[in-house]
């Protein structure tokens, strides 16, 4: 059975529920794609309601750590990849 997005460490209801709708139902789906084609969907369904942070947030939750910890020099390798 696949690992539900709840389970995932950093990711609230509203994101959770933004990934389901944009296509990315469970935890897997998310490592499938990555946190930067994740975050390029949800831009492009919710469009302004995104934010950067949804981004550092699924890369954190796929590493396992808080997303305020991801390293600058990530955070920048991770906007552009996600073209932001």
């Amino acid at each position: 059975m696949a690992q539900a997005l709840s389970e995932l460490r950093n990711l609230g209801p509203v994101t959770q529920a933004m990934l389901i709708e944009a296509g990315i139902a469970d935890a897997d789906a998310l490592r499938a794609v990555g946190a930067a084609v994740a975050y390029r969907r949800l831009k492009f369904v919710f469009g302004k309601r995104v934010s950067l942070n949804a981004l550092y947030a699924m890369d954190a939750a796929l590493s396992g750590c808080d997303w305020r910890e991801v390293p600058e020099d990530r955070k920048a390798a991770l906007r552009a990849e996600a073209g932001g």
